[in-house]
C-alpha cells in the first residue's frame, strides 16, 4: 500500500513555511517561500498552491495519495476556512481553505495560527501527553491557543484564544495594537517587557547592567540569571501581568498545561518561575495545580498543527 501524506502551511507576515509529512506525522520535507503581500495578498494562496504541486512532481507523489492540506493564518478563521481580516497580509474576508481547495482539487483545512500551533504542541512538542492545554506565544504581541478534549477552540468568530487583549490594567494611558488600552499583550510580550524595563529605569535608581546595555527581553533575563536585582524586579512585574493572565484563562478553560513559546522563552526554564508564581497565587483552587513546561517545536509549530488539522479531518 502506497504511503500517504499531506501538507502543513504556516503563513506568517513575512514567508510561509511548508512541510510535507507523512500520515504517521513524519516530516520528510521542509521549506519556505516569501509571502507576497501586494494587491491585498492575492498572490499568497496560488503561490502555496504552486510550491505544493510542485513539491508533489519533484517527489513523484501520486495526488491521491495527499490526504489534504492543513494552513494555519495570521487572524479570525471559522470552521469553514474563512479569514474574517487578515491585517498584515491586506486579507478581508476570504475563504482561504476553498480557494485552496479549488487550485489543488485536495481537502483543504485552515485555522487561526496561534491555534494550530498550540495544536502542532499538543501533538508533537511540549504539551504531547495532555489534551487540555493553552499555548502561549510571547513574541512582538503574545499570542494563545487552547486545546480542550483534543480539539482547538475557536469560538462563533475564530477568534478564540486571543488572551494577549485581556483587559489587565486600569491605569494605562497607551493605546495597544488593538485599539484598547491595558491588554496584556502590553506587558508580557517582548516589547512589553522592554516597555517595563525602561520605566522601571527611569524610575529607580539602582545600578544594573541594563543601564549600559541595549534593553530587549533578552538582556532582561540574561541580567536576570546574574542576580542583577533591578533586572529581577522587572521580571517580576512581567511576571505577575501575565500569571494574573493566565489564573483568568485558567478559570475559564481549565487546562492541564500551559506551553509557553515565542521569542521570550528562550530565555528558558528561568522565565516559568516568574510566571508560576503569581499563577499560583492568583488561581482559582481548582486549577492550582496546571502544569507549565516551554514548547518545543519552535517555529514548526505551526506546520505540524496544520497537518495535524487536515490529518484529524480525514480520520
Amino acid at each position: 500500500m502506497a504511503e500517504r501524506y499531506c501538507f502543513g502551511v504556516d503563513i506568517g507576515g513575512t514567508t510561509v513555511k511548508l512541510g510535507l509529512f507523512n500520515t504517521a506525522g513524519d516530516v520528510k520535507y521542509k521549506w519556505e517561500i516569501p509571502t507576497r503581500k501586494d494587491e491585498d495578498g492575492k498572490f499568497i494562496i496560488p503561490d502555496i498552491a504552486e510550491a505544493i504541486s510542485k513539491v508533489i512532481d519533484e517527489k513523484k507523489i501520486d495526488i491521491k495519495d495527499v490526504a489534504g492540506v492543513g494552513m494555519g493564518a495570521p487572524g479570525p478563521v471559522d470552521k469553514q476556512g474563512v479569514v474574517n481580516r487578515c491585517v498584515n497580509l491586506g486579507w478581508g474576508i476570504k475563504n482561504i481553505a476553498k480557494e485552496l481547495e479549488d487550485l489543488l482539487k485536495v481537502p483543504v483545512k485552515a485555522g487561526n495560527d496561534a491555534n494550530v500551533a498550540a495544536l502542532g504542541e499538543m501533538w508533537k512538542g511540549g504539551g504531547k501527553g495532555y489534551d487540555n492545554i493553552v499555548l502561549v506565544t510571547l513574541g512582538t504581541g503574545v499570542g494563545g491557543g487552547i486545546i480542550i478534549d483534543g480539539e482547538i477552540m475557536a469560538g462563533s468568530a475564530g477568534a478564540g484564544g486571543e488572551i494577549g487583549h485581556i483587559h489587565v490594567e486600569d491605569d494605562e494611558s497607551e493605546s495597544c495594537g488593538c485599539g484598547n488600552k491595558g491588554c496584556l499583550e502590553q506587558y508580557a510580550s517582548a516589547t512589553g517587557l522592554v516597555r517595563i524595563a525602561n520605566k522601571q529605569l527611569k524610575s529607580k535608581d539602582k545600578d544594573s547592567v541594563l543601564r549600559n546595555s541595549e534593553v530587549t527581553a533578552k538582556t532582561v533575563f540574561d541580567a536576570v540569571k546574574a542576580g542583577d536585582e533591578l533586572a529581577v524586579e522587572i521580571a517580576e512585574e512581567f511576571g505577575e501581568y501575565l500569571g494574573k493572565g493566565l489564573a483568568v484563562v485558567a478559570c475559564v478553560v481549565n487546562p492541564e498545561i500551559f506551553v509557553i513559546g515565542g521569542g521570550v522563552s528562550k530565555a528558558g526554564e528561568i522565565l516559568l518561575t516568574f510566571i508560576e508564581k503569581y499563577y499560583r497565587k492568583y488561581v482559582f483552587h481548582a486549577s492550582r495545580e496546571a502544569l507549565f513546561a516551554l514548547a518545543t517545536l519552535g517555529n514548526d509549530a505551526g506546520i505540524y498543527g496544520a497537518a495535524k488539522l487536515v490529518l484529524d479531518e480525514a480520520g
